[in-house]
């Protein structure tokens, strides 16, 4: 061995383990997890705005809760809630089954549950994905119009058997309620950054987790 090697420190096999780990936890939070809220970047030219984690979590909860056991969620227009409910269900939550109905085909990467959804055409949809299939639907319409909401009204009310979210602007409310009989809740959704319109949650059941005291605003 030379003078120059001799010099040249050498790490305890404990702190080489620190460091490995160290580098390990760094590179986990440089390469996000596939499900994770925020995976992939908002394109605002689709009008694409992320849920918060924590709003992602409820609504996802209430999804799980509502589906039951084996039962089918469809996530309308709202990835970042696909995302939060993948990740219950790879944790063995309850066994359900999530569709993402998206117009965003960077979503396909997700596999079998991306379907491509264009809301001006409600109702094309692959022949596998029948009537009434899905428990519980959540929609978040991409634009706060009635020609929007209704267009999404229709591929809802085709998907559900009966259970609906939907999660638009407070100046949908009286649309929301004609087209899908649903009524404000108390929960509020917020987005991983502030909108400036004002954003409601509506359902037409009642929910305890979305509604003080288990009934509409």
């Amino acid at each position: 061995m030379s003078d120059s090697e001799e010099d040249v420190p050498a790490l305890s096999a404990h702190t080489l383990a620190a460091l490995q780990e160290f580098y390990a936890e760094n590179l986990a939070l440089q390469t996000p997890e596939p499900f994770s809220v925020g995976a992939m970047e908002e394109d605002w030219g689709l009008s694409q705005f992320w849920y918060s984690e924590d709003t992602a979590r409820n609504l996802s909860e209430e999804l799980l809760l509502q589906a039951g056991p084996r039962g089918r969620i469809a996530c309308v227009c709202a990835p970042s809630v696909y995302q939060k409910l993948k990740q219950g269900v790879l944790e063995g939550s309850q066994g359900v089954s999530v569709a993402l109905l998206e117009f965003d085909r960077r979503f396909a990467s997700y596999g079998d549950d991306f379907i491509f959804y264009d809301y001006q055409r409600p109702l094309t949809l692959p022949s596998e994905v029948q009537e009434h299939s899905f428990d519980v639907v959540l929609a978040d319409p991409p634009y706060l119009s009635h020609e929007c909401l209704s267009k999404v009204a229709q591929t809802v009310l085709y998907l559900s058997k009966g259970k609906v979210l939907l999660c638009t602007g407070a100046v949908m409310q009286s649309t929301a309620k004609e087209l899908l009989n649903v009524d404000m809740c108390h929960f509020l959704p917020q987005h991983h950054r502030n909108l400036s319109n004002d954003f409601r949650c509506y359902a037409n059941y009642p929910s305890s987790l979305l509604s003080a005291g288990g009934g509409p605003l």
